[in-house]
């Protein structure tokens, strides 16, 4: 009965694996291989996360190198109603060049720099010993071509006498007659050449043209001396200037040309002379605008009757003229001068440049005036890197802000 129940189960065992039941090798090894997958799944999950927040610290790194650090500062306004106050350049009313006239050396100069002149004072002499040869020469000729032109004449005369008796023919007598009138001419073109020789004979004495002082000298005894002023290797002998009055020209910018007029009154200062004033009046302007500076050139004649402002010097010219309104003023270092014009790097209320092109109107030397393109509102960059673009954001930093704002305050 055993045997037989045993027999049963095998022949049921068998038929289950012939109909494709269930296999437990199978299965197992299903298992395992479903357990590695979601072990990788896992692993390339978490690989996935973690680059996705490498990468998101690397943007927001990267981010935060991007923006600069900047202090920004306001523009100082300027008073209304101030007066005009431009840079100023100081010229001599007539500057002069001394050339020689004649060829020679120099034998001796009896002016020299800072030397004060008056008109008709000899400065040097010239030793011209061709020109005086020469001028004995010329005499010599001149001898020569009056005693030729006598002998002539009194040959011509005789022989009009002689016509006069029959004795020669016409043709004779015009024939000594030309002879005569062409000594002459040749007299008088000897005449000419040493008068030509003595007037440059004279130049060997240089005499100032004008009343001033001397500011330079360019020769010594002995130099040699070419005349006139042909070619970069011939030099001024001297340099005279008349500095009573002086020319002071002036550029004013295109916003204020109106405002200047002939005769009106315009005072100097001068960093030498501090609270002096040296005034005189705008005699006449170029009547047109540079192109280049956008500036009128404007001419005041200031009286300098002791010599104490000096040609070539810096000054600041005071017009006795009011500006209208209210101006603002920005240090240099809070512009940035482009290609397209002179710019001021804004930051906005979210943190972006924002690039205002401005108009300079006066300098004052570490500040100019703005005439147009920002406000007393904007948050100008100051010392702005040349790396700035349009719609930049930065990083304004209040410790330097408030230092920043200082620096126009203490100047």
């Amino acid at each position: 009965m055993v045997e037989t129940l045993n027999g049963s189960m095998q022949d049921t065992h068998t038929q289950n694996t012939a109909e494709g039941g269930p296999q437990p090798g199978r299965a197992r090894l299903f298992g395992w291989f479903l357990v590695i997958f979601l072990i990788f799944l896992v692993l390339g999950l978490y690989t996935l996360f973690q680059r996705h927040t490498e990468q998101h610290v690397l943007a927001e790194q990267t981010e935060k190198m991007d923006v600069v650090h900047v202090a920004v500062i306001h523009a100082t306004p300027i008073n209304a109603d101030s007066d005009m106050v431009l840079p100023a350049s100081l010229n001599s009313y007539v500057q002069v060049p001394i050339y020689a006239r004649t060829d020679g050396y120099l034998k001796k100069w009896y002016r020299d720099i800072g030397s004060h002149v008056e008109k008709g004072d000899l400065l040097a002499e010239i030793d011209t010993p061709e020109v005086d040869q020469q001028l004995d020469q010329a005499r010599a000729d001149l001898n020569t071509s009056q005693a030729n032109a006598k002998l002539s004449g009194t040959t011509a005369a005789r022989y009009q006498q002689l016509f006069q008796s029959q004795v020669v023919s016409q043709q004779d007598v015009d024939n000594y007659a030309g002879d005569y009138a062409a000594k002459q001419a040749i007299v008088h073109s000897a005449e000419a050449n040493v008068k030509r020789l003595e007037d440059l004979e004279s130049f060997k004495n240089v005499y100032a043209p004008i009343s001033g002082v001397i500011t330079q000298r360019n020769v010594d005894i002995g130099t040699l001396i070419n005349a006139g002023n042909g070619g970069s290797a011939i030099k001024e002998m001297f340099d005279l200037a008349q500095t009573n009055p002086l020319r002071v020209f002036v550029s004013v910018p295109q916003t204020y040309e109106s405002s200047v007029r002939a005769g009106l009154k315009a005072c100097l200062q001068v960093p030498e002379f501090p609270g002096r004033d040296f005034c005189g009046q705008v005699v006449r302007t170029a009547d047109a605008i540079d192109p280049a500076t956008r500036t009128l050139l404007t001419e005041v004649d200031v009286a300098n009757p002791t010599g104490a402002l000096l040609q070539g010097a810096y000054a600041e010219m005071h017009f006795d003229t009011k500006l209208p309104g209210q101006e603002i003023t920005l240090p240099i270092n809070a512009l940035l001068f482009r290609p397209e014009g002179t710019m001021a790097a804004v930051v906005g209320p979210d943190g972006r440049l924002t690039l205002k092109k401005v108009t300079i109107g006066r300098d004052f030397g570490n500040t100019v005036e703005i005439v147009q393109g920002i406000t007393v509102q904007d948050a100008v960059v100051i010392d702005p890197p040349d790396s700035l673009a349009e719609g930049q954001k930065v990083d304004v930093s209040t410790q330097d802000q408030e230092h920043a704002q200082a620096i126009p305050a203490a100047k």
